[in-house]
C-alpha cells in the first residue's frame, strides 16, 4: 500500500539527551550534603521531603558550574531562569514531583567542535542545558551480583 510518499521524502535525525551530576557539596535546593554513599535517609531535609512550609533554596554553586558548562559549549546564558515542578510517581522520587527546568533554560543554543580523524572539524550542536534535581537512588544490594 502506497501512501504517495517515499523514503527519500524524510531525513532521519538523532540526538542523544545526556545527564550530568555536578561535584557540589550541596544539593540543588537544600544545604542537605550531597556526598553519595551515607546510610539511607541521611542526607535528607524538610526540603528534601517536600514537608509543608519548607521552601527551596537555588544552590549558587550550581548555577555558577552550569554557566561555566555553558560558556565552554558556546550556549546562549539565559539571564533569566525559570523552574517547573514535574509531578510523577516513581518509587524514587518521595515528593511526587521533582524540581526542573523546561521553559527556560539556563544554556541555549551551543555547539561543541570536535576534530575529526581527516583533520577537518564538525560542529555538533548542544540544543540546551537544564538544571533539575536528581530523583533519589534506591540501591538494592544484599548481594553484590544485583543491584
Amino acid at each position: 500500500m502506497s501512501l504517495g510518499t517515499s523514503e527519500n521524502n524524510y531525513e532521519l535525525v538523532s540526538g542523544l539527551e545526556i545527564h550530568v551530576q555536578l561535584n557540589t557539596n550541596t544539593k540543588i535546593f537544600s544545604a542537605d550534603s550531597a556526598s553519595f554513599g551515607a546510610l539511607p535517609n541521611q542526607n535528607i531535609s524538610t526540603v528534601s521531603l517536600a514537608l509543608p512550609g519548607s521552601l527551596p533554596k537555588l544552590n549558587k554553586e550550581v548555577v555558577a558550574k552550569a554557566v561555566r558548562i555553558g560558556l565552554a559549549l558556546n550556549c546562549t546564558i539565559n539571564q533569566i531562569n525559570h523552574f517547573d515542578r514535574k509531578n510523577y510517581f516513581y518509587a524514587d522520587l518521595p515528593k511526587g514531583y521533582q524540581i526542573t527546568q523546561d521553559s527556560q533554560p539556563i544554556c541555549i543554543n551551543g555547539f561543541l567542535e570536535v576534530e575529526l580523524a581527516d583533520g577537518s572539524t564538525k560542529k555538533i550542536g548542544i540544543n540546551r542545558i537544564h538544571l533539575e534535581e536528581d530523583a533519589g537512588k534506591s540501591i538494592h544490594d544484599q548481594d553484590e551480583n544485583y543491584s
